[in-house]
């Protein structure tokens, strides 16, 4: 049988609240089938009760099923987001768990929402982390506070996100608390820690 889609991909705004009414069901034809991927408040759920019972509707497929529209007729309910499978849920479980892991053996960072991907292949040597609001001279007053120590810098990275920065240095020394405390009294610098 020929039928028509129709697909609702606007955003939520209060002019688009309801704007699939039951005006916009008598426009269209008989035995439409609706796309909803893009919010449950933009379908008017009496309307779309209706228009189902009367015809005008022939199936809704919607990632926002709502307590209403669970239960109606015609409702092809499906998950909203891909991580909502039980298998992609298990994933990401294992993928945090690795990424925390990760973030507390080598100080490394990933998927952060505040501060920037940051990662280093450590050597296994020591490592200072620093964590730093980004102030410009915060780098080169930590490089001068380690050359002050006879301490060399091996390897170091330093990416930023918004206001905040995020360094990591390898060094080819033991790291004392003494320095953790130099470098954290550091102006802008909020934490240092070493790893390993």
């Amino acid at each position: 049988a020929n039928c028509d889609y129709i697909t609702v991909h606007v955003p939520l705004m209060d002019s688009t609240k309801k704007m699939i009414n039951a005006d916009a069901f008598a426009k269209m034809k008989d035995g439409v089938i609706v796309l909803n991927f893009a919010r449950d408040l933009l379908v008017d759920d009496d309307a779309l009760e209706a228009a189902i019972a009367a015809g005008k509707v022939r199936s809704i497929s919607t990632d926002f099923p709502n307590a209403k529209t669970a239960q109606m007729n015609g409702v092809v309910a499906i998950p909203h987001l891909g991580a909502s499978t039980e298998e992609s849920e298990d994933n990401c479980a294992v993928m945090a768990v690795k990424e925390l892991r990760d973030y507390l053996e080598n100080g490394n960072i990933t998927h952060s929402v505040n501060y920037p991907a940051c990662d280093m292949v450590s050597a296994k040597l020591p490592a200072v982390l620093q964590s730093a609001i980004r102030i410009s001279r915060t780098c080169w007053d930590a490089d001068r506070c380690l050359c002050a120590e006879g301490i060399n810098i091996e390897d170091m990275t330093n990416k930023s996100k918004g206001d905040w920065a995020y360094t990591m240095m390898d060094i080819g020394s033991e790291v004392s608390e003494a320095l953790v405390e130099k470098l954290a009294a550091i102006n802008g610098v909020v934490k240092v820690r070493k790893v390993k």
